[in-house]
């Protein structure tokens, strides 16, 4: 039998490079699993938590004055407020707005019917298959920074793509933000941890757009989890106060492990996480009414055995498709996880696990996916393969959504019925010819040949061949141009603040 020719997967730089449209724009319809009797029922319990039960702002006098002089009920660190002023406040941050990048063709809008992917996000080790498990270091970080800017499958490079901890923590958000805004010209986030770091992240973000462009458009944002069960500490309150403060945009996640940091019930951890992500938007709509704001919802279940998260199961993949309902209905925009696995290397629990967790972010409307690629061991692992692996997921989840079914006159070929006979094939078509360049997603990771033109190109499976592609891609690389000036005085920046902060290792 004569055997297909194996075919030649492109290793050019313009293979690499991220196409100008930058983000999805959304086709598919939302995935609504919720009847109205059913929502009604858990906004209520969102509003019975805001009211009677309350959140706790804690270790931050200011955040606690901020909500007093606005009119809420306090009773120690404990808010409380009428849930139809807090979600009237909630209507107050846009359902939509763009962020900015360097170079105006990567500009993402967030919200809508909007859909951007932004890589794993916080991760202390690194592992790929050349040299294993390690922790993050500067030199891991830049390569993934790199590697996400230059993959046209994701529209936003995050920041801590992994913890770079060859650099002093006191120090490390000032080469991690440099490095963003030097080595891609994607959007991407600040930092969070202190309040210095986040004003030292807003301040560089002002030095690279200029005043002007930061004084009318949301130019950096800030990730933040709640300190869930019901308590906002003085991390989130900060940060909001200088991110949204200057204009500037704020994730706010619950992390919620049901069972540990709510209750041991789906419908519970959801309704707790809306409320905890709602006072937290109506905090930073009385910092700054119009601050963009987004909703996040991170719900795993765990092992009740070991305590251990899990990831990809039926209860957080149910939570995507509710909370998406709900923060539709709130008029806000969604943060979900994406491609989220608890196992340890790029194997079929990592895919079946992943694959699940992606899909329902993706149905359920999520307009910011933060962990689109790269997650490995529950979040504590980047995984170089995996980045490159799931980016190429990415793809066909991007012509789902974007695409749709095609009902266009040249998709009814007409003309190729008229040519083929019955029985022939439409291969050599002139509809064919038109289209086949275009007609099917192919993913570039996948080996679609048969046996023997495998066996001959070594036997490589996903992960050998996801090595391979990103060493090339980093070959290939090319520092987005940026102004001299500009970069100039954003080293000087950082040089100055690390002379100013003193090194420490926690």
């Amino acid at each position: 039998m004569a055997r297909r020719a194996r075919s030649r997967r492109t290793t050019e730089t313009e293979a690499f490079v991220a196409p100008a449209s930058p983000h999805v724009q959304r086709r598919l319809p939302f995935y609504d699993i919720l009847d109205e009797e059913a929502v009604v029922k858990l906004e209520t319990q969102v509003d019975w938590i805001m009211q009677e039960i309350g959140i706790a702002f804690r270790d931050d006098p200011e955040a606690l004055r901020i909500w007093k002089e606005a009119g809420a009920q306090i009773e120690g660190d404990i808010v409380k407020a009428p849930a139809d002023w807090i979600r009237s406040l909630c209507a107050k941050a846009p359902r939509e707005f763009t962020q900015v990048a360097r170079n105006p063709a990567r500009n993402v809008t967030i919200g809508g019917t909007n859909q951007v992917f932004a890589p794993i996000y916080g991760a202390p080790f690194v592992r790929d298959v050349g040299c294993g498990r390690r922790y993050g270091d500067m030199e891991s970080f830049e390569k993934l920074v790199k590697l996400a800017y230059m993959h046209p499958n994701l529209h936003h490079t995050g920041l801590v793509i992994c913890e770079p901890c060859d650099v002093p923590v006191s120090h490390r958000h000032l080469d991690m933000v440099y490095t963003h805004m030097t080595r891609s010209d994607k959007p991407h986030l600040g930092a969070i941890t202190e309040m210095s770091r986040a004003q030292d992240s807003v301040d560089m973000a002002e030095i690279l757009h200029g005043k002007d462009v930061m004084d009318e458009h949301c130019v950096i944002m800030g990730n933040v989890n709640t300190n869930s069960p019901l308590l906002v500490d003085r991390v989130v309150t900060e940060a909001i106060r200088v991110y949204c403060g200057r204009g500037q945009g704020i994730v706010v996640v619950p992390f919620i492990l049901s069972g540990a940091m709510g209750p041991v019930s789906t419908a519970a951890s959801v309704t707790q996480a809306m409320a905890e992500a709602m006072m937290c938007c109506a905090f930073a709509q009385v910092v700054r009414p119009g601050a963009p704001f987004i909703l996040g919802n991170f719900l795993s279940s765990m092992s009740l055995k070991s305590g251990a998260p899990t990831f990809g199961m039926p209860e957080p993949v149910i939570s995507n498709y509710a909370i998406g309902q709900m923060a539709r209905r709130a008029g806000l925009p969604l943060r979900c996880g994406g491609s989220l696995t608890a196992s340890k290397i790029e194997d079929a629990q990592a895919a079946y696990e992943s694959a699940d967790s992606m899909h329902s972010t993706m149905l359920a409307g999520a307009n910011f996916v933060l962990h689109s690629a790269g997650w490995m061991e529950g979040g504590l692992c980047t995984g170089f393969e995996k980045l490159i692996m799931d980016a190429d997921r990415l793809g066909s989840y991007q012509k789902v959504l974007g695409e749709g079914l095609d009902i266009s006159d040249e998709a009814f070929a007409r003309d190729a019925y008229e040519e083929v006979d019955p029985g022939g094939h439409f291969l050599g078509s002139a509809h064919t010819m038109r289209n086949y360049t275009t007609a099917f997603y192919e993913p570039a990771l996948s080996d679609s040949e048969n046996v023997e033109s495998w066996e001959e190109g070594g036997s490589k499976d996903m992960r050998q061949r996801a090595y391979e592609k990103w060493n090339a891609m980093l070959n290939q690389y090319e520092a987005p141009k940026l102004d001299e000036a500009k970069d100039e005085e954003l080293r000087d920046y950082v040089a100055r603040r690390k002379s100013e902060i003193p090194e420490a290792w926690y």
